[in-house]
């Protein structure tokens, strides 16, 4: 394979590349525990967060909803970790034996 063709190449895989990463950054993940929905964007910005409850909280449901936030934003930072290695992933496959 000449130089030129090699070249075209990895300017078409780095455009692939960059296109998605902007999906990424533009994809929403929702966690979700119980009381509380969580929304962050691929760039892991919380975009927003939902207490589906409509009864007055004590002191211990606080502490509790506190804690199903954490789970919640938690998932969704997974659900982003886990769209962004499938998508990127397959770009890094052949750059193994470059780096």
């Amino acid at each position: 394979m000449n130089m030129q063709k090699l070249m075209m190449e990895a300017q078409k895989m780095q455009k692939k590349l960059q296109n998605e990463q902007k999906e990424l950054e533009n994809t929403d993940y929702e966690g979700n525990s119980s009381l509380v929905s969580i929304i962050i964007n691929g760039k892991k910005e919380v975009k927003s967060v939902k207490i589906n409850t409509e009864d007055e909280l004590t002191k211990d449901d606080i502490e509790m909803l506190e804690d199903m936030i954490m789970v919640a934003m938690n998932e969704a930072v997974k659900k982003a970790e886990a769209d962004k290695e499938q998508r990127l992933g397959k770009y890094s496959q052949g750059l193994t034996g470059l780096i």
